[in-house]
């Protein structure tokens, strides 16, 4: 026969559910634990790359010339020295994360080929792609006049009061020199 479990046991398992419970809503972003989130960093990894840079790059072009134009591959593989991979990753809270590949294929020290998604985006498109997320309102840099002329005037501030001489006892030190 089992013996029922001591108040305090109880007490001690209803407790230990409740905060095992808790642990699963701090992932949540609806009521109260969602008003107050931590500050996240965008995460941009890679190398971007549009439309009028891939249009440069072209068969025939030495790697130097494609590292000029594209920058430097974010991976370059000792066992596949003929193909460059320039990868880009971007992260932002509300925003959907992009996720883009360019790989560059030589024979030898020249282009042969480019393998790129259809849907590059062009300069114009990736900047207003990473403008403020929808809903956001645009940061306001400086005030109006009329908002100048509302703020508060300084109080004027006292001319400092001369300064003490330092006092100290007053010492003498032998020359630096033998002479």
């Amino acid at each position: 026969m089992r013996r029922p479990l001591a108040p305090a046991a109880t007490a001690a398992l209803v407790a230990a559910s409740a905060l095992l419970a808790g642990c699963g809503t701090l992932d949540r972003t609806d009521g109260l634990l969602g008003a107050i989130t931590p500050y996240r960093i965008d995460i941009v990894q890679g190398n971007v790359i549009t439309k009028e840079q891939l249009a440069v790059v072209r068969p025939g072009l030495t790697r130097l010339q494609v590292r000029d134009v594209l920058g430097s591959p974010l991976l370059t593989d000792p066992f596949h020295a003929d193909r460059w991979d320039y990868l880009f990753t971007l992260r932002r809270l509300g925003t959907e994360p992009q996720r883009r590949a360019v790989v560059v294929f030589f024979d030898g020290d020249r282009v042969r080929s480019v393998q790129a998604p259809a849907d590059l985006p062009s300069e114009r498109e990736f900047v207003a792609s990473i403008g403020r997320p929808v809903g956001q309102r645009p940061l306001k840099l400086e005030l109006t006049e009329a908002e100048r002329q509302a703020l508060p005037r300084p109080a004027p501030v006292a001319p400092p009061a001369a300064l003490p001489a330092p006092q100290g006892p007053a010492r003498s030190y032998p020359p630096l020199e033998g002479g």
